[in-house]
């Protein structure tokens, strides 16, 4: 198994919780004020861009679960692999695996983001991402022990 500095260990535990709290000031905070986003094939540009598409996303996306692994780490870049679960308002649910590369500043600000994702359909039984609303227990499998 690969070993993370601290620091990203930290950062990636802490996106994921505000991922799973939905907390928008919480992953806003953590990007440059002019950061560059590209989430699939939406290119965004600042915070307050990125404010409304998270809106957006989390409105449609709903009892969403994320579970975030680093990847990679090195020269103030990080590339972390993910997997979310979801449903919409029909009761369709998804599964969305990923990657991120990611670009900090001098201050670990994430100053730019860049998001690779394919999402299908699952049935409800299916699902892996499960625990109570808000982050992640402890104790529940990683992205590798899943065999994600």
């Amino acid at each position: 198994m690969l070993r993370f500095s601290p620091a990203t260990e930290w950062h990636v535990r802490d996106a994921e919780n505000a991922w799973n709290l939905r907390n928008l000031d919480g992953l806003l905070l953590s990007h440059t004020i002019d950061c560059q986003w590209r989430n699939r094939v939406t290119f965004l540009w600042g915070r307050e861009q990125i404010r409304g598409f998270l809106d957006r996303q989390f409105r449609r996306e709903l009892d969403l679960r994320v579970l975030l692994e680093p990847w990679s780490e090195g020269d103030g870049r990080l590339s972390i692999r993910h997997a979310a679960e979801f449903h919409t308002d029909s009761g369709t649910w998804f599964r969305v695996y990923g990657s991120e590369e990611i670009e900090l500043d001098h201050a670990g600000l994430i100053r730019r983001r860049l998001t690779a994702a394919n999402e299908h359909p699952i049935q409800e039984r299916e699902r892996a991402l499960r625990w109570p609303e808000g982050p992640r227990p402890a104790d529940h499998p990683s992205l590798t022990e899943l065999g994600f």
